[in-house]
């Protein structure tokens, strides 16, 4: 009678878990959230403008890295190409 180790085991199975596995998982995470959308959305929809409030100073710690930042003393105009008024 042969018997299996479980580095022989495992390494038949890959990860040990099955693509129908996975399949059900991602089903009831739709399903969750689509229920946790639906039933929450007016409190979503609330919060939004103050959502958008408190990220503008994110945006604008994490925008201006691509120019420089302020007061490092640049010429004026030396970044315009010319696009837009």
């Amino acid at each position: 009678m042969a018997t299996l180790s479980h580095e022989s085991h495992a390494g038949r199975h890959g990860s040990g878990w099955s693509p129908r596995f996975w399949l059900v998982l991602v089903v009831i995470a739709v399903v969750l959230g689509f229920f946790l959308f639906t039933e929450h959305r007016a409190h979503l929809f609330g919060l939004l403008p103050y959502a958008l409030v408190l990220l503008c100073p994110l945006m604008h710690l994490f925008m201006h890295g691509g120019h420089g930042g302020h007061g490092h003393g640049g010429k004026p105009g030396a970044g315009d190409t010319g696009e837009g008024a």
